[in-house]
């Protein structure tokens, strides 16, 4: 498998497996966001699921991939306070405001500063084409955050500060997106960083969640938090994992714009599983943000 994904690096057929890998990484990361903010604390819920996967992650790492090098190590330990952060800042976010208000925020803003880091760090190039689905995507954020606050049912002050949470997010998810694909390029054998990043980055939240499980006045039972976090732990090996195999494969900056084609999934969980408004002007807004996605990856 190793061979074959190095042999198809910066091949049109790389450029294919990026594409799909992307598409399936949207899919996957629309479920992994509503299983965190579902009904439990989205915190707790973070804990469990980096339980899991760091527990999955870890005899993998020990017994299968080849071992980091001294830079690896180097690169994984930096990767571990900017992923903290963001779970952090979203967790605070999710705490404020619905699903749907905080997601396409997080997921739309990403991409924006994402292309200018991969510019810098890879010097990967826009088409007008495609800065054309850039300003498009920026559109559609800029009109979902100005009708969230017009017509979502929360006190204004904490939907700003919600927002403002999102949009911070979505800045370290542009950071973490290209050191990780800088981390990713850096491994000879990819799986080598992408399966120690699980365990590197599943340390820190489930202690975070054990404390927070303890200091409630009426904590939640734990094994459906358990069973929740089981699977979102197997969801976030599909999501996170694709998405920075493609970015080995491709283009940071288009794999990374396509993923965030999730917030249509988004929408439609929020809508189906999580019984929030969504709306034809949201919805119409969301769809925006992905056909600029989707610009962005065929207008190349």
């Amino acid at each position: 498998m190793t061979e074959y994904l190095l042999s198809i690096e910066g091949t049109e057929a790389g450029r294919q497996l990026a594409m799909i890998l992307a598409l399936i990484s949207a899919v996957a990361h629309a479920i992994f966001g509503a299983i965190q903010k579902g009904r439990h604390d989205p915190w707790l819920t973070r804990g469990a699921i980096d339980v899991f996967y760091c527990a999955i992650a870890l005899p993998v790492a020990l017994l299968v991939v080849p071992w980091p090098t001294p830079f690896v190590w180097l690169l994984l330990a930096g990767a571990f306070p900017i992923h903290v952060l963001y779970k952090y800042i979203l967790a605070m976010a999710y705490e404020r405001a619905a699903y749907t208000v905080v997601y396409p925020v997080v997921r739309g803003t990403g991409p924006l500063i994402t292309v200018f880091g991969a510019w810098i760090v890879f010097g990967e190039i826009f088409t007008i084409l495609q800065w054309g689905g850039v300003l498009m995507l920026s559109g559609g954020i800029l009109g979902l955050a100005a009708f969230n606050l017009r017509h979502t049912q929360v006190g204004r002050e904490v939907l700003i500060a919600a927002l403002c949470l999102a949009f911070f997010t979505g800045v370290i998810v542009a950071v973490y997106t290209v050191y990780d694909a800088y981390g990713m390029r850096a491994s000879f054998n990819p799986f080598t960083f992408l399966v120690w990043f699980f365990v590197v980055d599943g340390l820190a939240f489930p202690v975070i969640a054990w404390r927070r499980w303890h200091a409630m006045e009426d904590p939640p039972d734990p094994g459906p938090l358990l069973k929740r976090g089981f699977i979102g732990a197997l969801i976030a090996f599909v999501s996170f994992g694709s998405v920075m195999m493609a970015t080995r494969l491709d283009k940071v900056g288009e794999a990374v714009v396509l993923r965030e084609t999730s917030v249509i999934w988004a929408a439609l969980i929020g809508w189906l599983f999580l019984r929030e408004t969504v709306g034809p002007i949201r919805t119409a807004l969301m769809g925006l943000i992905a056909l600029g996605a989707v610009v962005v990856e065929f207008g190349g």
